[in-house]
C-alpha cells in the first residue's frame, strides 16, 4: 500500500534527523511526514505533551534541551544528518543549540517566523529577500536576532545553518480566528462577531500536512545551507473570508462581521495587541518560488475550505475543548457595541 504522507516523487535517501520539540504543530507533521519517508528520526523532548504523540518507528529521547549537560548525557556522541531546533526563541536559545550541535550535523534548520518580514510590508508577495523588521512584537524581533547570530555564525565559522520561515501554520486542533472557540460559539448563537480592521486584508493558512511535505523535503540537502526559505500555502484570503468559512463549517447563519480597528482592541487588550499589530493585521501573500525551486513537487493541497470543516469537527467530537473565554465574550461585546454606536468604550 501507497503510504498517502509520500509523495510520488519522494526518492531522497533515507537521513538521520533530529528533530528538538516534535510535539507542536509543524513539528507533529513533520515528524510522521519524515517517518513516512523512511528517515530515520529521533525526538528530543521533555516527555510531557501527550496532544501530538510521536509516531510510531520515531526513536524517543528525553531531556530539556535547555539542560546542555542532560542532552549532552542522553545523545552521548552521535551525529546527525540533519537538525531542526523547533523551540528555539530567543539569542540565546540559539546560541546554545549552536554550541550543542557545532561539528555533529550535517545542517541546523532554525525555524523563524513569517512575522519576522518587514511589516507594514511596503510589497506583496513577501519574498525571503524582503527586509527582516518587525517594530511591533518581539517575539519577530527575537526569532530575527536569533537569525542574525546564526548567519553570522555560518558566515565566519561554516555552521551549516538553514533557516525556514512558516506562516499561520494550523491543524485541526488550532482555530485561526482572534477569539477562538469563542467566536465559533457566537456565531452559532447568532452573536455579531468582531473582525480586526476592515476584513479584506490578505492572510495565508497552510495546513501543517502541507507545510511538513516542503520541510521534510529540504532536510539533508547541502544546497539548502546557507539559505532561508518560506514554506506557505499559494492560497489567500481576506479575513472576512476566512469567518464566514468558518461559520460555514460551523453550520451557523451567515455571520454579522463587525469591523473594529487593530489598534482599538491592541488599546483593549495587551495580550491580542502585539500579535494583532505585528501581523494578523498586515496583509500577508508569500512567493514560494525559492522552497519550490529545492522541493519541486511541492505543493499546498489543502484548501481552507477544507481545513476550517476539519478544526470544527475536531471540536465537535471534543466537547471538552470547546471552551467560551468570558474575558473575550465581555471585550467582543464592548467593542461592537462602541463600533455600532460610535460610542467611546469605557
Amino acid at each position: 500500500m501507497v503510504n498517502p504522507l509520500a509523495a510520488e516523487s519522494d526518492t531522497v535517501a533515507p537521513r538521520n534527523i533530529l528533530f528538538i520539540g516534535g510535539t507542536g504543530v509543524i513539528s507533529a507533521a513533520a515528524s510522521d511526514r519524515a517517518v513516512a519517508l523512511g528517515h530515520r528520526l529521533t525526538i528530543l523532548n521533555r516527555g510531557q505533551s501527550a496532544d501530538r504523540p510521536a509516531p510510531e518507528g520515531a526513536e524517543v529521547l528525553q531531556a530539556d534541551v535547555r539542560d546542555t549537560s542532560a542532552v549532552q548525557a542522553v545523545l552521548g556522541g552521535r551525529e546527525f544528518d540533519a537538525v531542526a531546533d523547533f523551540i528555539a526563541f530567543t539569542p540565546d536559545h540559539a546560541r546554545s543549540s549552536m554550541e550543542l550541535f557545532r561539528g555533529r550535523t550535517g545542517q541546523y534548520v532554525f525555524i523563524s517566523s513569517a512575522s519576522a518580514y518587514q511589516k507594514p510590508p511596503t510589497r506583496l508577495p513577501i519574498l525571503e529577500s524582503t527586509p527582516l523588521k518587525n517594530p511591533f512584537w518581539q517575539y519577530s524581533r527575537d526569532k530575527i536576532a536569533c537569525e542574525d547570530l546564526l548567519f553570522e555564525a555560518y558566515r565566519s565559522d561554516d555552521f551549516p545553518l538553514t533557516v525556514v520561515r512558516p506562516s499561520h501554520t494550523y491543524d485541526r486542533t488550532k482555530i485561526a480566528l482572534v477569539g477562538g472557540w469563542t467566536d465559533i460559539h457566537r456565531m452559532r448563537a447568532g452573536l455579531p462577531v468582531m473582525v480586526h480592521g476592515d476584513g479584506t486584508s490578505l492572510w495565508t493558512l497552510t495546513h501543517s500536512r502541507d507545510f511538513a511535505k516542503a520541510f521534510v523535503g529540504l532536510l539533508g540537502r547541502p544546497q539548502a545551507v546557507g539559505e532561508s526559505y518560506t514554506i506557505t500555502s499559494d492560497e489567500y484570503l481576506p479575513w472576512n473570508q476566512i469567518y464566514r468559512l468558518f461559520a460555514r463549517a460551523a453550520g451557523a447563519p451567515e455571520p454579522e462581521l463587525v469591523h473594529v480597528a487593530s489598534e482599538t482592541i491592541a488599546a483593549h487588550s495587551a495580550e491580542l495587541g502585539p500579535n494583532l499589530l505585528g501581523d494578523r493585521s498586515h496583509s500577508v501573500v508569500f512567493d514560494n518560488t525559492k522552497i519550490k525551486s529545492l522541493v519541486p513537487d511541492y505543493a499546498a493541497t489543502v484548501p481552507f475550505a477544507d481545513g476550517a470543516r476539519e478544526i470544527v469537527d475536531w471540536y465537535d467530537n471534543h466537547p471538552e475543548l470547546q471552551v467560551v473565554d468570558q474575558q473575550f465574550m465581555d471585550l467582543s461585546n464592548r467593542l461592537i457595541k462602541w463600533a455600532q454606536t460610535s460610542i467611546n468604550p469605557q
